[in-house]
C-alpha cells in the first residue's frame, strides 16, 4: 500500500521561507503525477501546484505563481515545495496528492487516490 508522508512545515514570518517534502512508500508506487494543495480554517480545499511524473510538467495556482516551485527526485520518490515570500493567506495545512493522472492532481482533489495526513504551515505577520 502506498503511503504519503509530508514534512518540512512550520512557523515562519511573512516574507520568509520553507521547503516542503512528500516522500512516498510502499510497493505500488510507479509514475504517479504528485501535487499539493491546503485547507486554510473555514475554508475549501485548493490547489496549490502539481508536478508531472518524470517532472516535464509543472502547474501553479494563480495565488502562487512565482513565489513557489514544485520539483521532484522520482529516485528517491519525494516530491518538493520550495515557498518564498510567504504571506499570511498561505497559512494553511498543506497536502501532499498522487495520482497515475496528471489532470486529477492539478485540478480539485476530488479524484486523487493516495493523500498524505498534512502538514502544518503558519505565516505570521
Amino acid at each position: 500500500q502506498v503511503q504519503l508522508v509530508e514534512s518540512g512545515g512550520g512557523l515562519v514570518q511573512a516574507g520568509g521561507s520553507l521547503r516542503l517534502s512528500c516522500s512516498a512508500s510502499g510497493r505500488g508506487f510507479s509514475r504517479y503525477a504528485m501535487g499539493w494543495f491546503r485547507q486554510a480554517p473555514g475554508k475549501e480545499r485548493e490547489f496549490v501546484s502539481a508536478i508531472s511524473w518524470g517532472g516535464e510538467s509543472t502547474d501553479y495556482a494563480d495565488s502562487v505563481k512565482g513565489r513557489i516551485t514544485i520539483f521532484s527526485d522520482n529516485a528517491k520518490k519525494t516530491v518538493y515545495l520550495r515557498m518564498n515570500s510567504l504571506k499570511p493567506g498561505d497559512t494553511a495545512v498543506y497536502y501532499c496528492a498522487a495520482d497515475p493522472s496528471y489532470a486529477v492532481v492539478r485540478g480539485t482533489g476530488r479524484n486523487v487516490g493516495i493523500w498524505g495526513q498534512g502538514t502544518q504551515v503558519t505565516v505570521s505577520s
